[in-house]
C-alpha cells in the first residue's frame, strides 16, 4: 500500500491554487470541478463537496494536522510570504528550536496549518 495524496478542504479552490502556487511553487496536475491535484501530492477540495460527502462541517484552525515543507533559505521564504500575503495569520513567526532547526508556522487562507522548516 502507498499513500498517494493529502487532501485539504478550501473555501475557494482558485484562491487556494494561487496561494499554493505563489508561496510554494506548486503546479496543477489535474483540475476536476472542485477537486484539484497539485504537485507534491497536495489535493484541494472545495468545502461544499467535502460537506456533501461527509455531512459534517469543517473547522478551520483546528490544529489537528499540518502540512510540512522544508526550505534551506527560510529567511528569504518568510520575506516572500510576508510580501505576497502580509495579512497571513501566524502560529509562530520564524524561530529556532533547541536542536537548531528554524521553523515558521502559519495558516493558509482557509485555516489549514502549515509549517516550514529548515532541513534536518
Amino acid at each position: 500500500m502507498k499513500l498517494r495524496n493529502v487532501l485539504i478542504v478550501v473555501e475557494n479552490i482558485e484562491r487556494a491554487k494561487k496561494f499554493y502556487h505563489d508561496v510554494f511553487g506548486l503546479e496543477t496536475i489535474l483540475d476536476n470541478d472542485g477537486n484539484m491535484i497539485l504537485t507534491e501530492g497536495l489535493v484541494l477540495q472545495e468545502k461544499k463537496y467535502w460537506k456533501e460527502f461527509l455531512q459534517k462541517e469543517t473547522i478551520p484552525e483546528n490544529n489537528a494536522s499540518e502540512l510540512y515543507f522544508e526550505e534551506k533559505d527560510i529567511e528569504s521564504f518568510v520575506k516572500k510570504l510576508e510580501s505576497l500575503y502580509p495579512d497571513i495569520k501566524y502560529v509562530n513567526r520564524l524561530m529556532t528550536h533547541s536542536w537548531g532547526q528554524k521553523v515558521v508556522r502559519f495558516y493558509d487562507l482557509d485555516g489549514n496549518l502549515i509549517e516550514v522548516g529548515t532541513p534536518m
